[in-house]
């Protein structure tokens, strides 16, 4: 069965608290599906500025939202051992009464690693140790014990008590751009996210559908979740209705279904309104029908 559309926003951490509580019950007020936000011990785009840690400010802000699912767009395995990663997520699902969505990368931003003093393993070392990561992760989320002996991780009858609220476990995100971490998301994820041009989706959505034929998983079961940015898109999405809707459109026809797109600045707020009120209904409306 086809994935409804669905639509979601990304904010920074480069808001204070107040600021940031705010927006997200505005956000929500605006009727998108979810909510997100990345996961940078610095911003890429403005690394001198300020920005708050992610999983902490996720869960101040599970409190300051009711309905819209949440998430972080994507935790970067290199900044925390998986199974301290499951327990912060646990402890999410709980405070948002079960709203996670669980989101998992390998890691790309090299800077921020050299700064911070953290490893940074080369490209197949890390999609390994990425792998490793996420049966540990699965295993955590929906188990009250879990035992794993790898190359890069080890865990022993490592307990989850509680467990999450969302059963059998909170659903499983993964980033992934390239075939073996494409492969990992087709063994795994409830939801495969990326970024990136309209051709560049439309190859990486071939090569999911291939990995779910080998394995045989129906491709329909995975969400096909575009992260979007204006500077990659053909058109800033919140420029105008019009630009919401041809953005949407060509990136529809590569088999994407969600669409979480980076907050716009408030002069878009108004065309933002327009389109949670009027364009998106009107999608759904389209793809049920």
């Amino acid at each position: 069965m086809p994935q409804p559309l669905r639509f979601g926003i990304c904010t920074d951490q480069n808001m204070d608290w107040p600021e940031s509580v705010e927006r997200w019950k505005y956000l929500e007020g605006l009727g998108f599906d979810s909510l997100w936000l990345c996961d940078h011990l610095m911003q890429p785009s403005r690394p001198d500025g300020p920005y708050f840690e992610g999983s902490t400010l996720l869960a101040g802000l599970a409190t300051a939202t009711e309905r819209v699912r949440i998430g972080v767009l994507v935790w970067s395995n290199t900044f925390r051992h998986p199974s301290i990663l499951a327990k912060e997520a646990m402890t999410i699902d709980h405070i948002s009464n079960g709203r996670l969505e669980v989101g998992i990368g390998a890691g790309w931003y090299v800077p921020e690693h050299e700064k911070f003093g953290l490893e940074y393993l080369p490209d197949g070392q890390r999609v390994a140790q990425f792998r490793e990561a996420v049966e540990i992760l699965d295993s955590l989320l929906r188990n009250e014990y879990t035992s794993f002996s790898g190359k890069y991780y080890t865990v022993d009858e490592a307990p989850m008590r509680p467990l999450p609220l969302q059963k059998p476990r909170p659903p499983l995100t993964i980033g992934a751009k390239k075939t073996k971490m494409l492969r990992i998301a087709a063994e795994y994820a409830e939801r495969w996210n990326a970024t990136g041009s309209v051709d560049e989706m439309r190859e990486r959505n071939q090569i999911l559908d291939e990995h779910c034929a080998a394995i045989g998983r129906d491709p329909d079961s995975i969400i096909r979740s575009l992260y979007g940015w204006a500077s990659v898109m053909s058109a800033d999405p919140f420029e105008s209705v019009d630009a919401f809707e041809q953005v949407i459109g060509e990136y529809r026809e590569t088999g994407v279904n969600e669409f979480i797109i980076d907050q716009p600045g408030r002069e878009q707020f108004a065309v933002m309104e327009r389109v949670a009120a009027e364009v998106i209904p009107r999608m759904r409306d389209g793809l049920s029908s």
